[in-house]
């Protein structure tokens, strides 16, 4: 790597890194204020809150990280070509590439880190913060709730203990259940003892009733019981049952090879192809970015000239594939024909952008943004009107 590239490279990377954190920052922030009731109504330390608020950081980053290289391109292409340095390397006759090679590697080094972060950090952290999640719910009933006290953890769900022994276990349970409209349900226990197995919290009641109704005028089912388990789970809004790990909690091999007995996949296979393919495709779009960047602001321009249009529009046209990108993966777990779109967004800025990249080296000074952007359109079309169409002798 010549000189001007480490220099250049080592602009983008520090304008990355610091956008990159400031954004992080600000996300963990919002994310700290919005889970702040784990302090306030669920018993924890402030040290949980930041456990559990920093784990869900890479989830985030996969998000976050595209874009704060895209800032850090665009804002390292501006204030070179700012500092008169775009316009001298053109001069002396350097090309586009010698600018874009740089940054072509950064935006390489990008698309690993969120490989690392789609395929490793990201399923970590989901299930430690899973496994956190269990420890303060069991947490809520062991410790938080308080002995003659009606407590609720969640809407519509209600807690009552009469005492705690020294051991923790629940003496003179009242849970009362009303989430689910359709049935109502109490449960009253002499004894509750909190288990944890499998990654899994249960609340074992022994000795007790449920009392359940499923229409206000109809008479209520009393259940007498020896011995009945609950999993405290269900106190947490699920998408099922099942208590099988997310398909964002789970490493690629898990992915792509679910057990045959997943009730999960079974259920929702759409949800894991989803989830295979955002991991595969979301490396893309840091190269996309680069490409669309280049082709877009890559070339020298006077300093009379404002930039301003091409760079609000370059990043909205990025903004945008990234953001299309994200909701046809959405469509992808409820159709799979849309897999070809989902791919297509990222491959079609990359080759629009080489395009205009090609015809940008043929020195048309003067000519817009938009006037590159149908001059590559109308050379696509030839491209496709040629391979579809027969040749035929114009008559002159």
């Amino acid at each position: 790597m010549r000189i001007f590239s480490r220099y250049v490279f080592r602009q983008a990377v520090g304008s990355f890194l610091l956008i990159l954190a400031s954004l992080t920052g600000i996300v963990w922030i919002a994310l700290a204020l919005r889970q702040f009731n784990v302090v306030t109504s669920q018993g924890q330390d402030t040290w949980m809150l930041v456990k559990m608020t920093s784990l869900a950081v890479p989830n985030l980053m996969a998000i976050i990280a595209p874009f704060s290289f895209l800032i850090a391109a665009l804002h390292t292409l501006n204030r070179l070509n700012t500092d008169s340095e775009l316009i001298v390397l053109s001069a002396a006759g350097s090309k586009v590439w010698t600018v874009a090679r740089p940054l072509i590697l950064l935006a390489l080094l990008v698309s690993c880190f969120l490989a690392f972060v789609g395929h490793i950090a990201q399923p970590w952290s989901m299930r430690l913060l899973s496994d956190y999640l269990v420890q303060v719910r069991s947490d809520l009933l062991t410790q938080v709730i308080q002995p003659g006290r009606f407590s609720s953890p969640e809407p519509d769900l209600m807690f009552h203990i009469r005492d705690r022994s020294a051991d923790g276990e629940l003496l003179g349970l009242v849970m009362h259940d009303t989430r689910d409209k359709a049935q109502t349900q109490s449960y009253l226990a002499e004894h509750g003892t909190i288990v944890k197995q499998d990654g899994t919290a249960y609340l074992v009641m022994s000795t007790g009733h449920i009392i359940r109704r499923t229409e206000a005028d109809a008479p209520p089912q009393i259940v007498a019981f020896d011995k009945y388990v609950v999993d405290l789970d269900r106190f947490e809004p699920q998408d099922d049952a099942s208590g099988e790990r997310k398909p964002r909690e789970r490493y690629w091999s898990e992915l792509t090879h679910p057990s045959p007995d997943s009730r999960l996949f079974k259920s929702s296979p759409g949800q894991f192809r989803a989830e295979i393919h955002e991991r595969l495709v979301g490396p893309l779009y840091p190269i996309a970015f680069v490409f669309l960047i280049v082709a877009f602001v890559g070339q020298a321009r006077s300093t009379r000239s404002s930039r301003m249009q091409s760079l609000v529009l370059t990043f909205l046209f990025a903004a945008t594939c990234r953001m299309a990108g994200l909701a046809l993966n959405s469509a992808v777990t409820r159709d799979a024909s849309m897999l070809i779109a989902l791919y297509a967004v990222p491959t079609t800025a990359i080759v629009l952008s080489l395009i205009i990249i090609k015809r940008s080296d043929r020195q048309r000074s003067g000519i817009s943004i938009f006037g590159r952007l149908i001059d590559a359109m109308s050379g696509m079309a030839d491209v496709i009107i040629r391979l579809v169409m027969p040749r035929r002798k114009i008559a002159t």
